[in-house]
């Protein structure tokens, strides 16, 4: 089968990895791709959000099976314009899509339906937000209701922050139309943990749990980011912990979207806080992590392909996701001074990975077939091993052979799971 990823970062290199392993597996294109995931795939220079283009690339080379990862195309409608194309797709329709495209969907749906989650209210109005924070419980969370770039979740300690951050959400744009509406929620405590889930909208058959470090600097401190590392599985996620979310979160969810007329199928992803009063959702996504993805498909030990045609065609089974014993670690070099200014265009020397290692690219291109930076997450080392301290110590060394100026990583990943796993 020939086979279409939409989407460019390390995410897709990951996911590009796993369906090479399919017997059915073809020719695999990826739209637009970057330089590291050229060695992979053939990678043609469409945008991820240019849906009639993926659609006439789709139709021109007969593609077999689409693959859509990241959010904008699937809050836009690529999966609904490829189906309608008869190109049978992995991921969400549209009016599925919107469990991550609208911040207030889901927590309306949350809170018809029951399924634990922070308390909130929901305003239109600056006015009245600033209003309603006068009185409000710090530290508390503001959130942009659509889709920003992972950054539209801020934590404000007091009422002058507060008003600061309503400011720049609603009527300075920073976010543009996401921060039209906007959440004002309880800040809960306690360990995070991620659980990307396969649904074909009626049974949810989760993956290996992952904890994602997203602070820039190390003891989680510095800006929020898109992700500086993860390790799997999070020791957080107990056996009875999990036997909870799945009656109490994950299977509600999946009947709560068939109740409102929005069947989910796809990769369902649930970002949870272990509180003590027991697991509550801080946010969904509607496509796998980034990068969460990084660490759980390399555990993964059946055949990805089969997988997302038994989501597509409604015909799931448990038994058809298993995952190896051990633990795996992706630590992600970036661009020094990212998530903010940082420069670009430096060549990378990359190592050939050992057994149970690899490189996943995110933000690199080919100039004259040399790979060179282009991004500010620029890549992750990952490596599996029986035990998680052997993975972190593998995933390290392998990191410490890429090279390219200004790189920067965390010096911390997994830290904290392994003190968890010590019981301290």
């Amino acid at each position: 089968m020939d086979i279409l990823v939409v989407g460019g970062g390390g995410r897709e290199h990951a996911v590009i990895k796993a369906l090479k392993k399919s017997r059915r597996a073809g020719k695999i294109y990826c739209l637009p791709g970057n330089g590291g995931i050229a060695r992979d795939a053939e990678c043609v220079p469409v945008k991820a959000t240019d849906i009639d283009g993926i659609v006439a690339f789709a139709r021109e080379r007969e593609v077999d099976f689409a693959v859509v990862t990241p959010d904008d195309p699937l809050c836009m409608g690529c999966v609904d314009a490829l189906e309608a194309a008869g190109i049978p797709c992995f991921g969400p329709t549209k009016n599925a899509a919107v469990i991550e495209g609208s911040k207030v969907f889901s927590k309306n749906l949350m809170k018809k339906y029951g399924i634990p989650t922070a308390a909130s209210e929901t305003f239109s109005d600056p006015a009245a937000a600033t209003e309603y924070l006068k009185t409000a419980k710090y530290p508390t969370v503001i959130k942009a209701d659509g889709l920003a770039l992972g950054k539209g979740a801020v934590i404000v300690n007091d009422f002058e922050e507060a008003q600061k951050t309503v400011k720049e959400m609603m009527v300075d744009k920073v976010f543009g139309a996401s921060g039209e509406h906007i959440l004002i929620e309880e800040f809960l405590t306690g360990p995070e943990v991620s659980v990307l889930s396969f649904t074909d909208g009626k049974i949810v058959v989760p993956m290996v749990s992952s904890m994602d470090h997203k602070r820039a600097k190390d003891n989680d401190e510095g800006l929020n980011t898109g992700g500086m590392g993860t390790i799997a599985p999070n020791p957080y996620y107990t056996d009875a912990i999990a036997a909870e979310c799945m009656e109490k979160i994950f299977l509600p969810t999946v009947r709560a979207m068939n109740a409102e007329g929005r069947t989910f199928k796809g990769c369902l992803y649930f970002g949870l806080m272990l509180t003590a009063d027991g697991p509550k959702v801080i946010e969904y996504n509607c496509r796998f992590g980034d990068p969460e993805t990084q660490v759980v498909l390399p555990l993964l030990t059946s055949d990805l392909l089969e997988i997302m045609l038994a989501v597509r065609g409604g015909c799931l089974r448990e038994d058809m996701v298993r995952f190896r014993k051990g633990a795996a670690c992706c630590v992600v070099l970036a661009s020094e001074g990212y998530p903010k200014k940082y420069s670009t265009g430096y060549p990378i020397t990359l190592p050939e990975p050992g057994a149970g290692e690899d490189i996943y690219v995110a933000g690199a291109k080919l100039e004259n077939g040399q790979l060179v930076t282009s991004g500010g997450r620029v890549l992750g080392a990952v490596a599996t091993a029986d035990t998680l301290k052997e993975a972190i110590g593998r995933a390290y060394a392998l990191a410490e052979k890429i090279h390219f100026e200004n790189a920067y990583m965390r010096r911390d990943i997994g830290r904290r799971a392994l003190m968890a796993l010590k019981g301290e």
